[in-house]
């Protein structure tokens, strides 16, 4: 286990927040997680590490089957245009390589540069599976345990139905 997969689980246990975490092979996409976490109980997720015009970054979580229309979701958000941040903003903002980004990653964000945006249809599972900070894990965890890590960390996420932005 990495130094920085220490330091999270310390961070949550702090938060007597309880987590579960099965080791596998490293996945780079939603299909490869499925083979290995498929049998997990609880909702998995997918992450958008996305960059605005103006320099702005937004993590967006939601469910792994969920469609996201990145520049419909911009216009939701009032922000603007969006493209996806580059490996270099990822490491840089998050400290994690690409098919390793997950909400718990903002444990990493010192600057707080990131907007976080959750699909609320995804925290409606009692339990939801994310990355440790790392593709070669997966960390099962309460919903609202994931609200409430985001929340103590000092961000307060924006929420919405991001089946929303299939209508623009």
């Amino acid at each position: 286990m990495s130094e920085a997969r220490d330091g999270l689980f310390d961070f949550l246990g702090g938060l007597d927040i309880e987590t579960r975490t099965v080791d596998h092979p490293p996945v780079f996409t939603v299909e490869e997680a499925q083979c290995h976490t498929r049998h997990l109980p609880g909702g998995h997720v997918k992450n958008l590490f996305l960059k605005d015009k103006k320099g702005g970054f937004w993590l967006v979580t939601c469910g792994d089957e969920q469609p996201v229309k990145v520049n419909a979701l911009a216009r939701l958000l009032g922000a603007p245009r969006f493209s996806f941040a580059g490996p270099d903003d990822l490491m840089a903002v998050l400290g994690v390589p690409p098919g390793s980004v997950t909400p718990l990653a903002l444990i990493n964000d010192k600057e707080r540069l990131v907007r976080p945006v959750l699909d609320e249809k995804m925290l409606k599972h009692e339990l939801l599976n994310v990355h440790p900070l790392e593709n070669t894990a997966t960390t099962t965890i309460r919903s609202a345990d994931l609200l409430r890590f985001v929340r103590a960390l000092g961000y307060e996420p924006t929420i919405l139905d991001l089946d929303r932005t299939r209508e623009g």
